[in-house]
């Protein structure tokens, strides 16, 4: 086990060696690796944050009423003592129509159309907010909607439908992309094999003249095609990060304005230990299929 493994670690100094002894090469290879990698995988992280977004509106589920513009003060505390009889609110808040017109003349785009205005177009409203399910929030719809004084209902759970719906549109878009850029790494690490191969024939040649073993002339080149796989993931996780601190800071300044304080966020340390497994693995198995593909053909003279 000891001379196995002693043979891998030399196997593996004698590769770095001979990257670094054509930088260029090595630097190009990796950020192809890198580019074909980042594609999926800042689309997955997209997609995993917004699913974050679309779980926490899930767990808490909101529904707005909006009143009739004639509604009295006297409709309004009766709806109110009924909305609160209703099983299953846990909150209940009354925007008034001056608040909410109050709110819009806050915002900058919007300012100049509100003071244009005779007079104030905005409904009273309620919102819920529930212990249950968007389900059961449907559900309760039509008990809504039959209220007096209740003009409209808006649920939160119709547009986070969408959002689901979107997002697993995104989600397939996403496994068809990987699927074919991954198919892609492996083509990368099979030519640049291939490449080392024909660049080492000699060497080749001799080792099996003096009676080397096919595992041992093989080993250098998965050897080479794990690492070359590992520092494309290396440099895919670089290129992603890069991109999201840059789109961050346009991000959080749209989020303030909406009063969200919502950031992308990075993977975690096993997702980044997956997805190097995962390049590695790919740049294995280009390594493999170009050697058993070639080195076959290869025999002393």
């Amino acid at each position: 086990m000891s001379t196995w493994l002693r043979q891998h670690w030399q196997t593996f100094g004698l590769t770095l060696r001979r990257l670094a002894r054509n930088p260029l090469a090595t630097l190009l290879n990796v950020m192809v690796i890198g580019v074909a990698l980042a594609l999926p995988l800042g689309g997955y992280m997209l997609l995993q944050n917004l699913s974050s977004v679309s779980r926490q509106l899930t767990r808490n589920p909101q529904v707005s009423l909006f009143l009739a513009l004639d509604a009295n003060k006297a409709d309004i505390t009766a709806l109110e003592g009924r909305l609160k009889q209703i099983p299953g609110v846990r909150a209940l808040r009354f925007i008034s129509r001056e608040q909410a017109l109050h709110s819009l003349k806050q915002s900058e785009d919007l300012s100049d159309v509100i003071a244009a205005l005779q007079t104030n177009p905005l409904p009273d409203a309620f919102v819920l907010e529930t212990g249950g399910s968007a389900a059961e929030l449907e559900q309760l719809e039509p008990q809504l909607k039959a209220l007096p004084k209740v003009a409209h209902v808006q649920l939160d759970s119709a547009w986070v439908k969408r959002l689901e719906s979107l997002l697993e549109l995104g989600r397939m878009a996403v496994l068809v992309l990987a699927t074919l850029l991954a198919g892609g790494l492996v083509a990368v690490t099979f030519n640049t094999i291939r490449l080392q191969i024909l660049t080492q024939k000699d060497e080749i040649e001799v080792s099996k003249l003096i009676g080397a073993t096919d595992a041992f002339i093989r080993r250098p080149f998965f050897h080479l095609g794990l690492i070359q796989g590992a520092l494309g993931g290396l440099a895919a996780l670089a290129i992603v990060y890069l991109c999201m601190h840059v789109l961050n800071r346009s991000i959080v300044e749209l989020a303030q304005l909406y009063g969200s304080d919502f950031r992308l966020g990075f993977f975690g340390f096993p997702d980044c230990f997956a997805l190097l497994a995962f390049a590695a693995v790919l740049g294995w198995l280009g390594a493999y299929l170009s050697v058993s593909r070639h080195l076959s053909g290869i025999e002393p003279r």
